[in-house]
């Protein structure tokens, strides 16, 4: 198959069209290019704000509450994409209220058969703690696709290695990792995580974030990333890992040609057996001993 992911910019829209005609030229883009799979980042969505004008936009409680009232329509135009262009596509994620009183952070997975289902952020970022006050949706899930097994850890979720390793253990083969950061150093922290869970899992993991700048909405006004697509370091794959990366900061579509039989060798036979292995550490981990090396006064 191929992948494509985002190096997404987060733009201000006048009206829907706008809108609209943005996630439509992204997505047949993609398509033309002959991708399967197409990423979109972390709340890539939050420029659905800009719809309710600069007032609105410029609150944290409110723009959420604007995008989550967009959600319907804008879930409706990736499930019409996917289904016309024949491809999968995770949308860009959203503050989703789905009837609570706080939000999660969402990401919607459509087919293009015309189904979807959704992945929740599990760990939030202290920003979303306080001031967003997102909360810990649904579980993990696993798609279950014509393409294979994939799941998605939403940005800080790809820096705690027991969530991949859930969605490995059930069968996952691909990571899905779109993220949202204001710093080279969360860019950085999002894909060195990126890269151990593909290093440690064996697996593909695609990363996808924001870039640019949106003072306009205090969620995302900075937005520092680029695109990427990790593999382990190993028989099959890049001595890297890095199947292929964007330029930083450069909106622009990223692609890499993957395939489950490579990912299922290196598993089954690479230099290094790291899914095999995996178990050992719980029987190392309580094995401890304290060497005494400091002098005594």
């Amino acid at each position: 198959m191929k992948i494509a992911t985002a190096t997404y910019p987060i733009d201000w829209h006048d009206n829907w069209a706008s809108y609209a005609a943005k996630i439509t030229r992204w997505v047949t883009e993609a398509a033309y290019n002959g991708a399967d799979l197409l990423v979109f980042p972390e709340y890539g969505s939050m420029e659905l704000a800009s719809l309710a004008g600069s007032n609105v936009a410029g609150n944290i409680e409110q723009s959420m509450q604007a995008v989550d009232a967009l959600l319907p329509q804008a879930n409706a135009l990736y499930a019409q994409l996917a289904t016309a262009h024949n491809v999968h596509i995770l949308g860009a994620s959203a503050p989703c209220y789905d009837g609570n009183t706080r939000p999660s952070n969402r990401a919607m997975f459509f087919a293009p058969n015309g189904t979807s289902a959704y992945q929740d952020k599990q760990i939030m970022t202290r920003f979303e703690r306080d001031p967003m006050d997102v909360r810990t949706g649904d579980p993990l899930t696993v798609f279950d696709t014509a393409l294979g097994k994939i799941g998605v850890i939403i940005c800080y979720d790809s820096e705690f290695p027991g969530l991949a390793r859930a969605l490995v253990e059930a069968g996952v083969e691909i990571l899905l990792a779109p993220s949202c950061t204001s710093s080279l150093a969360g860019y950085w922290r999002v894909r060195i995580g990126a890269m151990a869970r593909a290093l440690e899992s064996q697996c593909v993991v695609v990363h996808s974030p924001t870039t640019g700048a949106a003072p306009w909405n205090p969620a995302v006004d900075a937005n520092i990333g680029a695109a990427a697509i990790y593999g382990p370091p190993d028989m099959g794959f890049p001595d890297t890992g890095v199947l292929a990366e964007g330029v930083l900061n450069v909106p622009a579509w990223v692609y890499a040609d993957i395939s489950l039989e490579a990912i299922r060798a290196v598993r089954a036979d690479g230099r290094v057996l790291n899914v095999k292995h995996w178990e050992e550490q719980a029987v190392r981990k309580h094995e401890i001993k304290v060497a005494t090396m400091q002098s005594e006064n």
